[in-house]
C-alpha cells in the first residue's frame, strides 16, 4: 500500500566503514603497492613500446621482475631468522667495525714502551704486551684490517674471472669446455700455498700483489661451480626463449642465466672468503705477507711464537681473533647454504 515503508532485508549497510576496511585490507595494500611500482617503471614501458617490443613480453618481464622481489624479501627474513648465520654476522660485522675504527678507540698498535716489556693481561693491557712493550689488545683489534682487505677483494676477484670462465665454458660446451676445463685441472693440481710463495718470491709481496695472486688461484674452483650452475640453466624454457628472439649470447649469459644462478656464486663466495683469511694469515706468518711492524694476525703469531712458553698471550690472542673470523665466516656460508636450499 501507498504511504507503507518498504521491506528490507536487514539493516542500511555502512558502506563508508566497508569502504575503509577494504582499502586497508592486505590484497588492496599489495594492489596499491605494485600499481605505484608499475607507475615508477612507467618510463621504462614506454620506452620498451617504443622499441617494438610487445605487450605480453613486457608483461611477463614485470612478472619476472615481481617474482624476484618476492624472493629477496623471503630469503632476507628467512637469514634474518636463521641463528647460524646471525651469529656469524655479528661477529665479522664486529670484526669490521674495528677493523674501521680501532685506532680511535685504543692506542696506537706500533707503540712501544720499554718499561712495559711482556707484561701479562692486566687493567692496563687487557691481552698484555709484547716483546717490545706493544699492546697486545691494540695489536689485534687493528689486526683485522689487514686481513679484511686482502680476503674480500681476493675473493671478489675469483668472483669475477671465475664467473666469466664458469659463464662461457658452461654455456658454450664443446670443444671451449673441454679445452679450458682441461686447463683448469692443471691449475687445480697445483697446491695453493706453494704456487703462491713461488709466484710472491718472483713478483713481490706487496699488498695489491697478494691480493692477485689470491684470487688467480681461488679462480679454478670458482670457475667450476659457475660452470656446473650454468649447464643445469642452458637448457630450461626462458634461455631458449631468448635465444629464439635472436639475442646475443653475451646477451643471454648475462642478463638471463647469470641472475639466476646467484645463490651457488654467493655460497661460493662465502666459503672462498673463509680460505683467502686463511691463506692470506699464512703467507704472512710465511713472510711472505706483510712486513712488520704491522699488526696482521699471521705476522704477529709468526714474531711472537718464540715467546709461547713464557708469554703465550702474544700469540694466543691473535690466533684466536683469526679463528674466530674463520669460523664466523664459515657460520655464515652454513646458513646462506641452508637458507636457500629450502
Amino acid at each position: 500500500m501507498e504511504g507503507e515503508p518498504r521491506g528490507t532485508l536487514g539493516p542500511e549497510p555502512d558502506l563508508a566503514k566497508e569502504a575503509a576496511e577494504l582499502d586497508a585490507s592486505p590484497e588492496m595494500l599489495e594492489y596499491r603497492a605494485e600499481a605505484a611500482i608499475i607507475r615508477g617503471e612507467s618510463e621504462e614501458v614506454q620506452a620498451d613500446l617504443a622499441a617494438g617490443r610487445k605487450i605480453e613480453d613486457i608483461q611477463a618481464d614485470a612478472a619476472a621482475a615481481a617474482e624476484q622481489r618476492r624472493q629477496r624479501r623471503y630469503l632476507i627474513r628467512a637469514l634474518l631468522r636463521s641463528p647460524t648465520f646471525m651469529i656469524g654476522l655479528v661477529i665479522v660485522l664486529f670484526w669490521v667495525f674495528m677493523a674501521l675504527f680501532s685506532t680511535f678507540i685504543t692506542q696506537s698498535p706500533t707503540a712501544v714502551d720499554a718499561a712495559a716489556i711482556l707484561k701479562a693481561p692486566s687493567a692496563a693491557h687487557w691481552f698484555g704486551t709484547d716483546d717490545l712493550g706493544r699492546d697486545v689488545f691494540a695489536r689485534t683489534m687493528a689486526g683485522a684490517r689487514t686481513v679484511l682487505v686482502i680476503a674480500p677483494l681476493a675473493t671478489l676477484l675469483a668472483l669475477l674471472w671465475g664467473g666469466i670462465i664458469g659463464l662461457v665454458s658452461g654455456f658454450y660446451r664443446g670443444l671451449t669446455d673441454e679445452i679450458i676445463m682441461r686447463l683448469i685441472d692443471v691449475l687445480l693440481a697445483l697446491p695453493i700455498i706453494i704456487t703462491s710463495i713461488l709466484i710472491l718470491s718472483l713478483l713481490g709481496k706487496s699488498v695489491a700483489i697478494v691480493i692477485i695472486v689470491i684470487g688467480a688461484l681461488f679462480t679454478p674452483v670458482v670457475s667450476r661451480t659457475v660452470r656446473a650452475a650454468v649447464i643445469g640453466e642452458r637448457e630450461r624454457e626462458y634461455v631458449m626463449a631468448a635465444r629464439l628472439r635472436g639475442e646475443r649470447s653475451a646477451f643471454v649469459m648475462a642478463r638471463e642465466i647469470l641472475p639466476n644462478i646467484t645463490q651457488p656464486i654467493t655460497v661460493e663466495g662465502t666459503i672462498r672468503l673463509g680460505y683467502a683469511v686463511f691463506t692470506a694469515a699464512t703467507l704472512s706468518f710465511l713472510g711472505f705477507g706483510l712486513q712488520p711492524p704491522s699488526p696482521d694476525w699471521g705476522l704477529t703469531i709468526a714474531t711472537e711464537r718464540s715467546f709461547l712458553q713464557i708469554a703465550a698471550w702474544t700469540v694466543l690472542f691473535p690466533a684466536l681473533a683469526l679463528a674466530s673470523l674463520v669460523v664466523a665466516v664459515n657460520l655464515i656460508t652454513d646458513g646462506l647454504g641452508r637458507t636457500f636450499s629450502r
